[in-house]
């Protein structure tokens, strides 16, 4: 995620207070943030990313990668 610059530590307190976020950390670079998030369903990812996340005035770009338990 990348966010607006000086909001890192009220975003990821925001972030590590949701039930899905399992770990966030700042990163350098191109993004802001690494975010972990565990979800049952591809449809709850999808709910939780534009619901909560992309709603969030802060944050400005999000990229989502899927891994998947085997």
């Amino acid at each position: 995620m990348v966010t607006t610059p000086e909001k890192e530590r009220e975003v990821i307190g925001k972030l590590l207070a949701m039930p899905e976020v399992k770990e966030a950390y700042v990163v350098y670079g191109e993004y802001d943030f690494v975010v972990k998030v565990e979800t049952n369903t591809l449809k709850n990812l999808d709910q939780f990313i534009t619901e909560k996340i992309r709603c969030m005035p802060e944050i400005q770009i999000t990229s989502t990668m899927i891994a998947i338990s085997i």
